[in-house]
This record gives structure tokens, C-alpha cells and sequence, in this order.
């Protein structure tokens, strides 16, 4: 649509699917500069990279995370999915590498949680609706150690009431839902629930100088930091935060918990590129199952082992793969109709 407009159309946005498809130059705004880039997402990703090796001598926590998000990008779709189910054929090892080595390493680092059982979640024939609506009809599926699950579907599909009956704050109609005895959650819900009157290092650290991430202890102010709050931002009240500063200070409260499944809804609305990135990779290498409701593609395309799509007419189904791997069964299933029910956009004039 926005390719075949003939005039020029400036966009604001942390889409970077959106950003690889359709931009013909990327205007980064950095710490208060304004450099312009020839070319899409992949190709600034290329040219990010040399400036920060020239300009930083020593191989920096984001050089390492810029290298790694372009060695992905240059994978082929069959070793994408090959590196996605590594994660579930190696939870073991997963689970028992270095974890003091994988901190040095990211930006942000999900401490693992007690080690999972064979069962983390099974759906049996789960039903729900609300009033005469029916939301979910006779879902079944596994989840095994080691997933990340994304789940996609239009708003208002069920994507979140899914969430809320894994936690118990609601329940089915009819079916089951079975949890493992050795799950241990934590949610990071789209309420963003947070204390206006404090500041963001009260918030997050709850008053503890020291937090325990695991088997390990951190520093609060560091571990802030590691969620781009660094000096003077720390001391900045929450209720005058950004929703994308709003759900930073939600996630660095929610990873605190020592939890081996992370139910997260929506945790990458308003959140910028570079802290984007930095939770992929944390969720790449977390020794534990992830679900995850998002409309990013991009994010669901680099982390997920499996995909959970709303597809209409209450029904819910799970693939294996992330979100390409989803879209080509589409085109298979529809051909060139991926979607029968999309909305119609008027086109652009020039």
C-alpha cells in the first residue's frame, strides 16, 4: 500500500517489520542528534554497527547486542527455525549454562526460575465466552519447557482472557487447563499497575538497596540501569513517565521474581528499538517458557518457538515456528488472501 504511493511519507515508529518493508531511509534520533540513513531496517542495522565499533573501542554490552541482532537477519528462514527449537530439544542445557557468563553479556537478564517439570501448561477443550459471546471454543494444546509462545489475533479476539484463565483471574466454561507442579509464574499484565508518587528506583527496587536476580545479587541502581534508567532518570516519579518508560519500570519489577514462566501481555507496546532488542535477547536466552501477546512481527519472528492465533469464529490454534513460519502456513491455507476478513484501506493520493 505505502510502496505504491508515489509521494513521501514520514512515519514515526518502533515497528522494525513495518521499518525493513517499506522505509527507503531511517532518521535516528541519538542522544540528541538527528542522523539520517540510507536505506531499511536491515541496512541501518549494518551501518549502526560500524558507527559503534569506531566509535567505541572496547566491545561494548551494545555492540555485542547490534551484532547478534544482524547475524539473525541474515539467517536463512530454516536456520531461524532450527535455532528456535534448539530452545525446547536443549532446556537442560539451556537451563545450565553460565548464568554469571550470560549476564555479562545482555542488557537485560531474566534470572531462571526453579528447573520445570515435563508439564507446564495443557489445554483441554477450553471454552469461554462473556454474555452471548462466544470468546474461545474448544481450545486445546500443549506447552513444553523451554517455549516461547506468542500469541496473535485481532483486538478483542481473546488474546488476554487466555492469559487471565492461566492465572486464575478467570475461568472456563467448560474444559481444563492444567498447570505443572513446578511452575512458578510471574505476569506482567497491560494495567501497568504502578505507584505514581514514587520514583522509578522506589518502584523497582521496593526499597531494597540489594536485589536477589536468581542465585545472584545485584545491585538496585545497576539493575535500573540495565532498563536504560540510568543517574538522574532513577529519581524521576512514575507519574510522569512515558507508556514506554510506564512499561519499562513494569517489566524490570515483573523479571525480579524468580519465576520460570513469564506470562507477558503486550510488554512491547511504546517500548523503543534498542530496549526492544535488549528483551529479545534476554527472552532468547532465559532458562524458562515465555508467553507473549504482541502485534510486533519482528519481535514474534526472532523469539517465538510457537505461535497461538486467534483465527475468528472462536477459534484458537497453536503452530509450531514463529511468526513466518505462521505466515506461510497462511499462504498455503489462503494463497495470495492471507487474511479473508482484513480491512479495506483507501488508497493514498498524491
Amino acid at each position: 500500500h505505502l510502496r505504491e504511493y508515489k509521494g513521501t511519507v514520514i512515519a514515526v515508529t518502533h515497528d522494525r517489520y513495518f521499518l525493513d518493508n517499506v522505509a527507503g531511509w531511517i532518521l535516528e534520533l541519538d542522544r540528541g542528534y538527528g542522523i539520517p540513513w540510507k536505506g531499511n531496517y536491515s541496512s541501518w542495522l549494518e551501518q549502526k554497527q560500524e558507527r559503534v565499533r569506531l566509535e567505541e573501542k572496547s566491545e561494548t554490552k551494545r555492540q555485542k547486542t547490534l551484532e547478534r541482532e544482524l547475524e539473525w537477519i541474515r539467517m536463512s528462514p530454516r536456520a531461524r527455525q532450527s535455532k528456535g527449537q534448539a530452545r525446547i530439544t536443549s532446556y537442560e542445557q539451556l537451563l545450565n549454562q553460565d548464568a554469571e557468563k550470560r549476564r555479562e553479556d545482555l542488557e537485560i537478564y531474566i534470572p531462571p526460575g526453579p528447573r520445570l517439570g515435563d508439564v507446564v501448561f495443557e489445554f483441554d477443550g477450553v471454552t469461554k465466552s462473556f454474555d452471548e459471546r462466544l470468546i474461545l471454543d474448544s481450545f486445546s494444546a500443549v506447552v513444553q519447557p523451554g517455549s516461547i509462545v506468542g500469541i496473535i489475533g485481532p483486538n478483542g479476539a481473546g488474546k488476554t482472557t487466555l492469559i487471565r484463565m492461566i492465572v486464575g483471574k478467570e475461568t472456563p466454561d467448560d474444559g481444563s487447563i492444567k498447570i505443572g507442579e513446578t511452575v512458578k509464574l510471574a505476569y506482567a499484565d497491560q494495567s501497568r499497575t504502578l505507584d505514581p508518587e514514587k520514583t522509578v528506583y522506589e518502584e523497582i527496587s521496593q526499597g531494597a538497596d540489594t536485589l536477589e536476580l536468581g542465585n545472584r545479587k545485584i545491585n538496585a541502581r545497576a539493575y535500573c540501569a540495565s532498563f536504560n534508567f540510568a543517574g538522574s532518570d532513577q529519581q524521576k516519579k512514575v507519574g510522569i513517565l512515558s507508556g514506554g518508560e510506564r512499561n519499562r519500570v513494569h517489566l524490570a519489577k515483573t523479571l525480579t521474581e524468580g519465576a520460570n514462566v513469564l506470562l507477558l501481555d503486550e510488554p512491547t507496546n511504546d517500548l523503543d528499538v534498542n530496549t526492544l532488542r535488549a528483551l529479545e535477547e534476554a527472552l532468547e536466552e532465559f532458562a524458562g517458557t515465555a508467553i507473549v501477546v504482541s502485534h510486533d512481527r519482528w519481535f514474534l519472528d526472532r523469539i517465538c518457538t510457537h505461535i497461538i492465533a486467534f483465527e475468528g469464529d472462536s477459534q484458537a490454534k497453536m503452530y509450531l515456528g514463529n511468526w513466518s513460519d505462521y505466515e506461510t502456513a497462511m499462504k498455503e491455507k489462503f494463497g495470495k488472501d492471507l487474511t479473508p476478513h482484513r480491512v479495506k484501506y483507501r488508497m493514498l493520493k498524491r
